[in-house]
């Protein structure tokens, strides 16, 4: 998803950079290299523990199956799919090396280098999907090596500042978990760059949640009622919980599908389940389906989706690949995405090419130059959001249940000046200026007494945001 045109966001920081690459010299490529992280794709890193179904999930939203699924060896190395022509690949080094690799059917083989040498592997491919969002696929956390949980934290955690280029850094992430996650998962969690604004929770394999295809309830209701309650319990980790069957969505978004499995599915029309699970666990040749053919459908399909897709099975491939779509989840899973990325990736990588520049600030010999241009863009009315999800950020690491954070998080999620002082949206001006009149002497009397730096920046924030709101400016 490319900004809008006219984004007073993007239009300021778009002016900033014309305003560096006018000081000549390497700061030309310099702005131009942050230029790319202000007008490419979001991009949104997915994360969980092994077998947890990123892979899944990445082919899914990619609409073809090119993340390695089945091979362990396939998923140890963070892979970065991004649109592009041709379809190519190539690993980078942990010392910052690209080697090429070959692309065969949609998969990278021949790696050049052993997995501990590897960074993460860049991928290309021609993708509506991928022009609007760039995918990271991480390796599973606290898995069967101590390999892939380190690969993840060296890239998003330990070496983040180092490894700050347009490859790794992400303005939004997807983790995955069963049931809940569990303790060194929100642990992880809390140390990565996001904030609940920007971070999605998804329930994974919610066709088997509970009690299964077979269970008294239906799993994937069961699931959305879970996620909901997850929702809450987490709100101070992720903004919302989506229930998704990885499966049911990769099969209806890659053209696995076709008029053949369809047609098998419907011949257990008639079966009970019970019948049909049976039927899936007898080895013999004979029976409605032939071995082959039973293995390849729950593959496609899982139980739920054997058990629940035989009747929709009878209208043909394109009805059953349609149903499934709709029961997997993915749809909420996409809408999620697009309201996290629409309005808070623009402000996180606002953050990112600010801090990009004060880093620069402090290495170039132009210094003075780009602190004034710095200072400039931070001074900006199109830029304040930003500031309050930097002071946002800074107050959930010191003090994430101060009042203070509270009404940062108030402020970012807004959408009207009324909702920015905690009204409804449809409050009538007076009552917004008087709110907005109490909060500001409010803010006023706590600089008198804060617990830290970051207490301290974020109440002259708030000041900045209120005063204005206050006069009925």
């Amino acid at each position: 998803m490319t900004a809008p045109h006219g984004d007073p966001v993007h239009a300021a920081l778009d002016n900033g950079l014309h305003q560096l690459a006018a000081l000549g010299g390497d700061l030309v490529e310099q702005a131009n290299a942050i230029g790319t992280i202000l007008w490419s794709p979001p991009r949104v890193v997915v994360v969980g523990r092994l077998k947890a179904g990123k892979s899944t999930l990445v082919n899914a939203l990619i609409g073809a199956p090119v993340a390695e699924t089945a091979a362990l060896e396939a998923t140890n190395v963070v892979t970065v799919y991004q649109d592009g022509s041709p379809s190519r690949a190539e690993v980078v080094g942990a010392d910052g090396q690209r080697h090429p690799v070959t692309v065969h059917r949609d998969r990278t083989i021949g790696l050049p280098l052993e997995t501990p040498d590897i960074a993460y592997v860049d991928r290309w491919m021609p993708s509506a999907a991928l022009r609007r969002l760039t995918l990271i696929d991480t390796p599973g956390l606290s898995t069967l090596t101590v390999a892939n949980d380190s690969a993840t934290r060296r890239v998003m955690i330990d070496g983040f500042e180092q490894t700050r280029t347009a490859s790794v850094d992400a303005d939004a992430a997807v983790f995955l978990f069963d049931a809940a996650p569990r303790l060194d998962e929100t642990e992880f969690l809390a140390r990565l760059p996001f904030t609940p604004l920007n971070m999605l929770g998804v329930l994974s394999r919610a066709d088997s949640f509970g009690e299964g295809a077979l269970g008294r309830r239906d799993p994937l209701d069961h699931a959305a009622e879970h996620a909901t309650r997850l929702a809450t319990q987490l709100s101070g980790t992720v903004h919302s919980v989506v229930p998704i069957s990885g499966l049911m969505a990769q099969t209806s978004h890659t053209g696995m599908l076709t008029e053949q499995h369809a047609a098998a599915l419907a011949r257990l029309q008639p079966m009970s389940p019970l019948d049909v699970l049976r039927t899936f666990d007898d080895d013999a040749a004979d029976g409605p389906l032939p071995p082959a053919v039973r293995e390849q459908l729950l593959g496609l399909l899982g139980e739920y989706g054997v058990l629940n897709g035989r009747r929709i099975a009878t209208g043909g491939a394109a009805a059953l690949n349609e149903w499934l779509s709709a029961r997997s989840g993915i749809g909420a899973l996409h809408r999620a995405l697009d309201a996290s990325t629409a309005r808070f990736a623009v402000l996180h990588r606002a953050h990112r090419i600010l801090a990009r520049l004060d880093q620069l600030a402090f290495t170039h010999p132009a210094r003075d130059h780009i602190r004034s241009l710095t200072a400039q863009l931070r001074g900006s009315p199109a830029l304040h959001l930003v500031t309050v999800l930097e002071d946002y950020q800074r107050m959930l690491r010191t003090d994430p249940q101060a009042p203070v954070t509270e009404d940062l998080h108030t402020i970012l999620t807004a959408t009207t000046r009324a909702g920015q002082v905690g009204l409804p949206d449809d409050a009538p001006g007076h009552a917004v200026t008087a709110e907005a009149q109490r909060r500001l002497v409010m803010a006023q009397q706590r600089t008198l007494a804060t617990r830290s730096a970051a207490e301290d920046a974020a109440l002259v924030t708030l000041i900045r945001t209120y005063t204005p709101l206050s006069t009925g400016r």
